[in-house]
């Protein structure tokens, strides 16, 4: 893969999750003002994620079917309406529907992950996934400080400062990123590939499979991390009485180490271990930094704990990934990790649900232990894992 490709796909990647990371931390404000309740705003913010569930395994058949490049152009293209609505929505309805558009546009993470699939090396893959979500992470890092300082110009300027960087992020994507799948793949029948309710009902009927066991894998991680997310400035309040004005300072600094290790180090450490052990030692150190969340009392013993799980992370998702479009057909390759996708979101709604209940009712420390225990089981389930060498030929193709 090209530098010219790979930067591209970050550059959209990284304006994509900034564009949505400015408007996020807003939206309440804004609901507010129109009257809506925290129910409601409960609703409309997990809209974007029912959306992106709903939306990630299409985008991957389609981009399967049609190409990568039109389905990156098509949901950058529903990226710039959803925040051109946000920034004159007038109405809680109109709210609703910039977060439906944009979780059914911000569904093309698998596609992302597909064009990688089809551009890299297997041996490259987790290097550059992990760059992938460095680019992600860092917009998600600098898109609510933007989206703050901008609001000063005017309640619509978030938004169509937004609109504004997707419309340039299309149109570079337009000039400069090739289609990357072949011409043959591109030709292939739809009736020879599974539907997507089949893959889906393939993962839950043989979790065992090879891919399905790396779907899993990746879900039941992605539920123990967004719980620990969910709740984490809740007990960071509740053990060392952090306020409003302090708080910020913490969740930049897991951003940064995740950045770090994802475009930094990852893909040395690929190379000089494989992706099947760094994804155990990514599970084993999650699972270590969620168990012992509880256990310090005082907040610098507390922050070299927390960096754990920035640390599993890095390790953990992207050499998931890697090893999930090794693990399949190059035909369905987008709708495989459309499925991972949509798991992965299912895990983003659940797991704060279930974390926030247990904060509130079975004290603060409770979901981060519990998390750390689902993540020891995961680690479990890595060790099954065979290493690329193992598998049959087929089993790579």
């Amino acid at each position: 893969m090209s530098f010219r490709k790979l930067w591209v796909l970050l550059l959209n990647a990284f304006v994509d999750m900034l564009g949505y990371a400015m408007v996020f931390p807003l939206l309440p404000l804004y609901a507010l003002r129109l009257q809506a309740s925290p129910t409601v705003i409960g609703l409309m913010v997990a809209s974007f994620s029912v959306a992106q569930v709903a939306a990630s395994p299409l985008w991957g058949r389609l981009s399967d079917r049609f190409g990568r490049r039109p389905a990156l152009l098509v949901s950058l293209s529903g990226s710039c309406l959803a925040f051109l609505v946000f920034a004159f929505a007038d109405s809680i309805a109109m709210l609703f529907l910039s977060r439906i558009v944009q979780g059914a546009s911000g569904g093309t993470t698998s596609v992302m992950q597909a064009y990688i699939g089809d551009s890299v090396e297997p041996k490259e893959r987790a290097k550059a996934l992990g760059w992938l979500s460095a680019a992600t992470n860092t917009g998600v890092m600098i898109g609510p400080v933007v989206g703050s300082a901008v609001w000063l110009l005017g309640p619509q300027t978030p938004g169509l400062l937004a609109a504004g960087l997707c419309f340039m992020n299309l149109v570079c994507a337009w000039k400069l990123l090739p289609e990357s799948k072949a011409p043959a793949a591109k030709s292939t029948a739809a009736g020879e590939r599974r539907s997507i309710s089949a893959m889906v009902w393939e993962t839950l009927r043989h979790p065992g499979k090879e891919a399905s066991e790396l779907i899993w894998i990746y879900a039941v991680a992605m539920t123990a991390f967004s719980s620990m997310t969910a709740v984490l400035a809740l007990f960071l309040r509740e053990r060392f009485g952090l306020d409003e004005a302090h708080i910020g300072y913490i969740f930049p600094i897991l951003g940064a180490v995740s950045v770090f290790m994802r475009a930094g180090i990852l893909g040395t450490l690929v190379s000089r271990f494989g992706e099947v052990r760094l994804m155990r030692a990514g599970a084993l150190l999650l699972a270590l930094g969620l168990a012992a969340f509880p256990l310090p009392k005082q907040l610098a013993a507390f922050i070299p704990v927390m960096l754990l799980v920035p640390i599993g992370t890095a390790l953990l998702f992207p050499a998931t990934s890697a090893l999930l479009t090794q693990r399949c057909e190059r035909t369905e390759l987008g709708q495989v990790l459309g499925v991972q996708q949509a798991f992965g979101g299912i895990a983003r709604i659940f797991g704060p649900i279930w974390a926030g209940a247990a904060f509130e009712k079975l004290g603060p420390g409770v979901p981060f232990e519990v998390a750390g225990v689902v993540v020891f089981g995961v680690s479990l389930l890595a060790a099954r894992v065979r290493s690329a060498p193992e598998l049959a030929p087929e089993a790579t193709r």
